[in-house]
């Protein structure tokens, strides 16, 4: 017979062995695996501020760098080759969780792990991408925060406010690494409502860029509509100087563009994208699996003007988008 005390002394250990428990967990250091575009060694790499304001906002829900969370990040310029042996390399470290950024990347990452938890950033059509099976409810083991691919049709209708003279209107895409599907019905409708002619502009490299952004600077009335794309994203350099250089007014999906010279860009507040992702990544890492998480889309969106470039392409900017602009660089 167990006498009364090893009885309590046993109830007291298998209380305390739980609590132990979760505190091991709690205090466990969770592993974070980043798959990004651009380079390390770029003082303007363009997920630099992602991944700053993204580990701000794992601060703020209780997740200190260094301490109880870690990130291994790998950056892939626009090589999907490069891409591949990354997020191999990434899935061996078997993270807690991955963190992606771009359609080419996720797909990448989906043909590596089915079971390793993944969020992404900056998806246009997941479920046309064939990277979850619904929206509300994705399955498997990915989620995450897209833009909406319906803005397109939105920026071809600012570039027609701004350039006035718009005859013709390029969406720039490589076929590549994004899926220009999801954007040209809204760009089509968008370019007939306003009597423009639609012209689709694939690019794989900085020489088609060039070309392209020649051609539609031959004629008076062109204009570019640059579309979510990793590959136009790492060459943004390349574009915005070829469409100074051919006096094409060009309107962007990312802030880099217009901050980095670009005339105008229209896109999701990656701020607030970021700080959203960054709740999915928590929620995940306290237990919550991927698939239930619904996939989201941006809601908050930010419109920013170069005027600058503007008067240097001779284009008077209408006082009511300028009032309008969430920011207006001089």
């Amino acid at each position: 017979m167990i006498k009364r005390r090893e009885f309590i002394a046993g109830l007291g250990s298998a209380a305390v062995w739980p609590l132990a428990a979760r505190a091991q967990e709690r205090d466990r250091v969770r592993r974070i695996g980043v798959l990004m575009p651009g380079n390390e060694n770029a003082p303007v790499a363009t997920p630099s501020p992602i991944l700053s304001a993204f580990t701000q906002a794992l601060a703020n829900l209780g997740w200190t760098y260094g301490r109880d969370v870690r990130m291994d990040v790998r950056w892939y310029g626009d090589d999907i080759n490069r891409t591949r042996a990354l997020a191999r390399e990434l899935v061996d470290l078997q993270p807690d969780i991955i963190l992606a950024d771009s359609t080419a990347a996720i797909i990448v990452l989906q043909g590596e792990t089915r079971t390793i938890p993944i969020v992404y950033v900056n998806l246009a059509d997941p479920v046309a991408s064939g990277i979850v099976a619904r929206l509300n409810r994705p399955g498997g083991n990915i989620t995450g925060f897209g833009a909406e691919a319906s803005v397109g049709g939105k920026r071809l209708e600012l570039l027609s406010e701004i350039a006035p003279g718009l005859q013709r209107a390029a969406i720039m895409f490589n076929p590549d690494t994004a899926p220009v599907s999801s954007y040209m019905p809204a760009f089509e409708t968008a370019a007939q409502s306003l009597k423009v002619a639609p012209i689709t502009v694939p690019v794989r490299s900085d020489v088609e860029i060039q070309a392209a952004i020649k051609a539609l600077g031959r004629e008076p009335g062109g204009g570019l509509v640059v579309m979510p794309d990793v590959f136009l994203t790492v060459h943004r350099a390349s574009i915005i100087l070829a469409a100074a250089r051919n006096n094409v007014p060009a309107v962007y999906y990312h802030n880099v563009f217009a901050r980095g010279g670009g005339l105008l860009s229209y896109g999701g507040d990656q701020g607030d994208i970021v700080r959203r992702v960054a709740t999915y990544v928590d929620r995940i890492l306290r237990g919550e699996k991927p698939g239930d998480l619904p996939v989201q889309f941006a809601t908050k969106f930010e419109l920013i003007i170069n005027l600058k470039t503007a008067k240097a392409l001779g284009l008077t900017i209408p006082e009511t988008l300028l009032a309008t602009a969430d920011e207006v660089i001089q």
